[in-house]
Formats: structure tokens, C-alpha cells, sequence
């Protein structure tokens, strides 16, 4: 991991991630000093953090620019592993929890949050139930807890949380759209999305 890795990552994800980088590629030469527990905490804090931070914002992202964060992912999960680069790195980023799915798990929670009145007023009214709407009360979308996505003609606005948050929560199972709990929402969400 040295000055290529560096730049690509600056392209992909922006500004906020050239010093945690950086850092990251210092923390590299640290390998064999520190515990396996240790490097995972200063991953965690100075690279997955940054990439964390704003992941919902990457939903529908072009392929290119996934494998570009996923190559971070796992130029990270290396160094807290300690795994060689022709390892096969599905099974380490499993054990971590680090696979793709972690974009797409914070949606569905954004969603939940507005269908329970946790979140702005202003995000809950991108999450209305087909049954609020004249003329489809009956349909079989408004019975199973499914949400309206307006239609869009462009890719960029498919992005939106108002078209991205309503078709990823109807892209779950019936069973997951029921009410419960926040903290069992999330378990289950991310059982579902991990398998």
C-alpha cells in the first residue's frame, strides 16, 4: 500500500479521506509492532470511520467507483488481518462485516427511522406508504407495508432517498417491513443482508 493506493482512494471518495490514508499507509509500516486488536481499533478509527461516514451516499454508484471503495476495504481488512494480496478477501471482509452490503444497510434504517417519526419531518415525507395515496389503498403494496417511489427519468435521481429510500425498503422482505424495534430492525436487517 503506498503513494498509487493513496491517490486512488483521493479520486474516489474526496478530500475528507487524505489524511486518514496517509495515516493509514504509516499504520502499514506498524504491522508488526502492534496487536491485531490494537491495529483494528486505529483502522477502524482512521479509515473505515471516514468511509462510514457518509456511505449512504454512495448508493447507486457506478460499479467502477464500488471496486475503487471496495479495493479500500480491502487494503484495510489486510492490514488488520495481516492477509497477503492474493488472499481471497470475501471470506475476511465476511468476518468483519465489511462486504457491500453496509451501503446498503444504512437506507433501509434512514427508512425505518422515518416510517417511526425518528427522523426530520423533512426525510419521513419521502417515505409514504402506497395506502396514503388516492386509488391504491387496495392494491397488495399498500396491505404488505410497502412505500410509493415516485418515478424518475434520470439515473442521478434514482440516487435520491426519495426514490432510492422507498425501493430499498420494498426491496426487503415482508417480514422485515413489519413494526419492532429499532435495535431488532438492525439484527435482522443486517442477518438478511449478510447471507
Amino acid at each position: 500500500m503506498g503513494q498509487p493506493h493513496v491517490t486512488l482512494t483521493v479520486a474516489v471518495v474526496g478530500i475528507g479521506l487524505v489524511a486518514p490514508l496517509c495515516t493509514g499507509w504509516c499504520i502499514s509500516h506498524m504491522v508488526s509492532e502492534t496487536t491485531p486488536e490494537a491495529m483494528k481499533t486505529l483502522v477502524y478509527a482512521f479509515i473505515s470511520s471516514r468511509i462510514d461516514y457518509c456511505n449512504s451516499a454512495f448508493t447507486g454508484i457506478s460499479g467502477q467507483l464500488l471496486q475503487r471503495l471496495q479495493a479500500i476495504q480491502n487494503a484495510a481488512a489486510r492490514l488488520i488481518t495481516g492477509a497477503r494480496r492474493s488472499q481471497h478477501m470475501t471470506p475476511i471482509l465476511r468476518q468483519l462485516h465489511w462486504l457491500r452490503q453496509r451501503i446498503l444497510f444504512k437506507t433501509p434504517v434512514l427508512v425505518y427511522k422515518c416510517r417511526h417519526s425518528m427522523a426530520p419531518s423533512y426525510l419521513s415525507t419521502y417515505c409514504m406508504p402506497t395506502s396514503s395515496h388516492d386509488g391504491r389503498c387496495h392494491l397488495h403494496s399498500a396491505v404488505s407495508g410497502q412505500l410509493a417511489v415516485p418515478h424518475t427519468t434520470t439515473n442521478y435521481a434514482d440516487r435520491s432517498l426519495a426514490v432510492s429510500g422507498p425501493a430499498a425498503w420494498n426491496s426487503l422482505p415482508a417480514a422485515l417491513r413489519l413494526d419492532m424495534s429499532l435495535s431488532v430492525f438492525r439484527r435482522r436487517l443486517k442477518t438478511f443482508l449478510m447471507t
